[in-house]
């Protein structure tokens, strides 16, 4: 009884660090993106991006030294696509995301082709080492045209740039990614001691906690009028996850893959082509009934995984 209720409480402590350090990635980050001249879009598909990805980072990497293809491209695999359905439909749905054509037709578009660019790579169910090393460069080719072709800056954000801003970024950080750990490790542990599966606590639990950072940034960003941040932090991490991730785990050690995980390679490819129509037509935005439909779409899929 008292190990329940332990967990519970580190629980609850994990989701208010996970609120807090969000809203100081929030703030300083388009404090940060004003002073340097960029966008908060630009900020959000960089900085924060790379940094609310650092589980994925973490569990990818450490499998792929392991040997264990499976796990690391599955990681990523089923991490953007919860990014796209659990989270940005989430999120959606307790506010309506705008965006931008810039967004949803480059960065989209570059979603599209990278995630083609892996169905052709894994087609032999083998991401090998100059695969990994061309989708590396392709990371660095993107990062650098974001930086090279600069997009207009939004409204000044409330505030002035002060010289913590950076630390407190950094520190914010830090916090939704400990949280998240931590998150993952007590609902672990409530989830064994009230007898659930290990199998039901991986497709659910983990999945959900490595993800926990992305939509935390990504919700307070919404709900503080944030949507370049909000929008850029979920597409950014697709893309660092899919380029830098998986690309740094392949090019270390050439992996050998299930076919489940290419058949969930298509799941991801279909998720991406609808958010990006679902931003096209109804004019760059995320409704609330469309952000109900991916959750719903995830939800679904979930629980065949569960199933599975």
């Amino acid at each position: 009884m008292w190990t329940i209720l332990f967990n519970i409480l580190i629980i609850l402590l994990c989701v208010l660090v996970l609120w807090g350090g969000a809203v100081w990635i929030v703030e300083s980050a388009a404090r940060i993106a004003r002073r340097l001249g960029m966008s908060e879009l630009v900020i959000g598909l960089t900085i924060v991006a790379v940094g609310t990805s650092s589980p994925e980072f973490a569990v990818t990497i450490g499998a792929a030294l392991k040997g264990q293809g499976d796990i690391s491209v599955g990681n990523v695999i089923g991490s953007n696509i919860f990014n796209l359905g659990f989270i940005l439909g989430g999120v959606a749905v307790v506010r309506a995301i705008a965006t931008s054509r810039t967004m949803v037709v480059r960065d989209g578009g570059v979603l599209i082709a990278i995630t083609m660019l892996l169905l052709l790579f894994l087609l032999d169910l083998y991401i090998a080492r100059w695969e990994g090393m061309i989708l590396l460069a392709l990371l660095v080719l993107y990062i650098g045209s974001l930086l090279y072709f600069r997009e207009p800056i939004e409204d000044t954000p409330p505030g002035e740039f002060r010289w913590y801003e950076v630390p407190r970024l950094l520190i914010g950080l830090a916090l939704v990614v400990g949280g998240g750990h931590f998150l993952v490790e007590a609902a672990v542990a409530l989830a064994r001691t009230v007898g659930i599966s290990e199998w039901a606590i991986g497709v659910t639990i983990v999945a959900a906690g490595t993800s926990a950072p992305e939509f935390a940034t990504s919700l307070v960003a919404v709900f503080r009028g944030r949507h370049g941040i909000s929008a850029g932090n979920l597409i950014g991490s697709d893309i660092f996850n899919l380029l830098g991730v998986l690309g740094l785990a392949a090019a270390i050690r050439p992996m050998t893959v299930d076919p489940s995980v290419y058949s969930s390679l298509w799941v991801l490819a279909g998720m991406v082509v609808l958010v990006v129509v679902f931003l096209m037509r109804t004019g760059w935005v995320i409704s609330r009934w469309e952000g109900a439909l991916l959750v719903l779409i995830n939800l679904v899929r979930w629980i065949l995984d569960f199933r599975g």
